[in-house]
């Protein structure tokens, strides 16, 4: 049986246990946060694309082996507005929102303004960031939205432009032992330049403990990278970090900014004005994290896009990063709404399934290599730089495996040397009826899945003091569309990924985007 991703989702804020069968480890304590679309129509009004979809924040709350489940609706200013209207009101990427027709021409006429220098809404519908001791809900504009991760009320609407200059920034930081966050933002056009920020949001600090401070009032720039472009950035989702290194990938994939300006007028949604450069190279950026600067060796590779990285590291002068690569933008048309109707059982033959795949970057460029010359001199990859007239280095991936995306690793290990990835198995659509485990090293895959089932995201959570990188257990929130049974958040063993318990919700789950994991004491 087949599933509707674009029904609208009932939010249940009060807290009910879910009925767990099997063992749950009782070791894990803590919650799972996640989020995603989960509101698509609005009085006689629909969005186009799934991913504009209102959010819905749910928690998985693991305590002594029982599980307690609840979901809400994220209270943001567009909800207010688009609740208040009885019709979508606010302008998603893909879906450009008119005012009602009886509405005045002074009414129209600022909703023009607002288009044409556009305020992006606040749906934070993606992912959800910790900055300091706060969470926050988020999605890629300059707004985010702080949320109590207990009983997922929303909180204050915070706005980047406040801190720094960036219209844009990343739903997926990285975080290093000590919890300070670091992240990337675009600010686009500012004094005549677009340009990248790499911006750290430090720890929480003793001296604004029990102060209502945002964490966003310390952020530090550590470095802006220029535009290769003015009025086309790049977009992006999210980012490599090493001990010593950030990876920010400048792929040809961009944003149009003259015509997102005009595609209000123009009848057109602002997805519209992303677009894919095949021709052109992707350059890799390799930035120091002490100093801000990129490293003097230039990178490029052929035309990609990357959602998602998998880790970085270092090895031997050299820094390795896994990304999960697509050859082209058909990903995000495939979750228009009206192609999600069509396609019941979600095969699309405009479909390509992303590569997983591992970068080398030699740090140093060999000043006496000849033209050429593959730089890479590592013995377990396959991975290539090889030297250009210029100096450049041009970098060709060792593909590790196909159909894989959304990974998670232990993020213990973040940064260090990984050699188990868990994310959804994507082969023949990106709808996944399945998550597997890869093994970098022996290349081989174990999988789970069960009839009717549609399982998110899986999140890896390490056993306190575990013995090895996959000792610890994996949670996924599961679809199921088998008559008369209640979806589950299904536990598997790190290590053998098999079933260890699951906790049947007695509300609908739904299709999400990422989750977060909040130990308990943190």
């Amino acid at each position: 049986m087949s599933t509707d991703f674009s029904k609208n989702v009932e939010e249940r804020p009060e807290p009910f246990q879910a009925e767990v069968k099997g063992s749950i480890p009782s070791w894990l304590q803590g919650t799972l946060l996640r989020n995603g679309p989960g509101i698509f129509s609005v009085g006689e009004t629909s969005y186009e694309h799934w991913l504009d979809g209102m959010s819905i924040m749910q928690s998985f709350a693991f305590k002594n082996g029982e599980v307690i489940y609840r979901s809400r609706y994220l209270r943001s200013d567009s909800y207010k507005a688009n609740m208040a209207a009885n019709r979508i009101v606010v302008s998603e990427m893909g879906t450009m929102a008119y005012p009602d027709p009886s509405k005045n021409f002074i009414f129209k006429a600022i909703t023009f303004l607002n288009h044409t220098v556009p305020d992006f809404t606040d749906n934070s519908a993606s992912n959800f960031i910790k900055y300091g001791n706060d969470y926050y809900a988020a999605s890629e504009t300059n707004y985010i939205r702080k949320i109590d991760p207990v009983t997922l009320e929303t909180q204050d609407k915070v706005d980047y432009m406040k801190f720094l200059p960036v219209n844009l920034a990343c739903s997926h930081p990285h975080y290093d032992k000590e919890g300070n966050a670091y992240n990337i933002g675009t600010s686009i056009a500012e004094k005549g330049k677009t340009k990248y920020m790499v911006f750290k949001v430090p720890a929480a600090s003793e001296k604004n403990k029990g102060k209502n401070v945002p964490a966003l009032k310390n952020v530090e720039v550590i470095s802006t990278i220029p535009c290769r472009s003015l009025l086309t950035p790049s977009f992006y989702h999210s980012f490599g970090m090493t001990d010593n290194y950030l990876v920010f990938i400048e792929q040809p994939f961009k944003l149009d900014i003259i015509k997102m300006a005009t595609a209000y007028m123009r009848g057109v949604n602002w997805a519209s004005c992303m677009k894919f450069c095949p021709e052109e190279n992707t350059l890799i950026h390799l930035i120091d994290r002490k100093t801000g600067k990129e490293v003097e060796t230039k990178y490029y590779t052929g035309a990609m896009i990357v959602y998602h990285h998998v880790n970085a590291f270092e090895d031997n002068g050299h820094v390795i990063f896994d990304v999960i690569a697509y050859s082209d933008s058909s990903l995000y048309d495939m979750f228009y709404l009206s192609k999600l109707k069509q396609n019941a059982e979600f095969h699309d033959d405009s479909y390509s399934k992303p590569g997983y795949k591992r970068f080398a970057l030699p740090v140093q460029s060999d000043k006496g290599a000849a033209v050429g010359e593959d730089l890479v001199k590592l013995k377990y990859t396959t991975a290539s730089a090889v030297k250009e007239k210029e100096g450049k280095l041009m970098c060709q991936a060792e593909v590790l495996c196909q159909g894989l995306d959304l990974p998670r690793i232990n993020y213990d290990i973040n940064g260090e040397k990984h050699q188990f990835v868990y994310g959804n198995c994507v082969e023949e659509s990106a709808h996944s009826k399945q998550i597997g485990k890869f093994d970098t090293e022996t290349k081989k895959m174990v999988y789970w899945g069960e009839d009717n089932c549609w399982p998110s995201e899986p999140v890896f959570i390490p056993r306190p003091n575990g013995e090895s990188e996959d000792d610890g257990v994996v949670l996924t929130s599961v679809i199921n569309t088998n008559p008369g049974q209640n979806g589950f958040i299904l536990v598997l063993d790190g290590k053998t990924f098999k079933e260890a318990g699951r906790a049947y919700v007695n509300s609908p789950l739904h299709k999400d985007m990422h989750g977060f994991f909040v130990p308990d004491g943190n």
